[in-house]
């Protein structure tokens, strides 16, 4: 025989108890904890014959709001990135059209506008059909500008399983990247090409990103940004070229 005697101060430990949870029934209903300690409860005095439908259904429903949480969680995180990159664009737009020289264009490419990208290189590829004035612009603009012969941009970009060229190719850098990188060539593990058109009257060029980090660039990320900087840039080589 079991003596189930309650002292008085547990007693008076239950009452107060009661008498808060009947005044504030919602501090019950808002712990999540407690509810599932109650239904674990409940289910324990119903015995393991006893199906509770009620129970299984709160539990099905709990597992869908766990999941449309973490669903809201990822589409605020995703909406705050593609701000903080849309900002990110913007600004790096802002310093390329600073310059009032083509030779300081250039060479924000290659420091500020690179650093606002977060990307460790740029590239600047415009092909010519004049090799000498090529050498001459290498040589005076260090780095960042690339000449090139024509159909290099073509086959820069083209992709194994010949599917149509477009204006943003991302990538992880593959053999052939030395005459773009040069000595950082070893570092460079994904890039960002960006394909530009000049008119119908010159030869196309590119604008290359590189990165250290293999995941950087990688296909399957949204290049609507990349794109609409490749579009205000070719129209900002069109002045200098023009």
């Amino acid at each position: 025989m079991t003596n189930d005697v309650t002292s008085p101060k547990e007693s008076g430990i239950r009452a107060v108890l009661r008498e808060k949870i009947l005044k504030e029934p919602d501090m019950i209903l808002e712990d999540h904890e407690v509810l599932q300690a109650l239904v674990a409860a409940n289910e324990r005095q119903m015995g393991r014959n006893v199906v509770d439908l009620r129970g299984i259904a709160m539990q099905r429903l709990e597992a869908r709001l766990d999941r449309l949480e973490d669903t809201h969680r990822t589409v605020i995180a995703a909406a705050y990135d593609n701000l903080a990159g849309t900002n990110q664009v913007h600004r790096a737009i802002l310093r390329m059209l600073e310059p009032a020289d083509f030779e300081g264009f250039l060479r924000s490419l290659g420091g500020e506008v690179r650093d606002i990208l977060c990307v460790d290189c740029i590239r600047l590829v415009l092909e010519s059909e004049m090799e000498a004035r090529g050498e001459i612009a290498v040589k005076r603009l260090g780095d960042v500008l690339h000449v090139a012969e024509p159909g290099f941009v073509a086959r820069y970009l083209e992709s194994e399983r010949a599917a149509p060229v477009r204006q943003v190719t991302l990538r992880q850098v593959g053999p052939g990247s030395d005459a773009i990188y040069g000595e950082q060539a070893g570092f460079i593990r994904s890039e960002a090409a960006l394909r530009l058109d000049f008119g119908s009257e010159r030869l196309p060029g590119m604008l290359v990103m590189g990165a250290e980090d293999p995941h950087h660039f990688r296909p399957g990320q949204g290049t609507d940004l990349l794109s609409f900087f490749a579009g205000v840039f070719e129209r900002s080589m069109r002045r200098w070229l023009g």
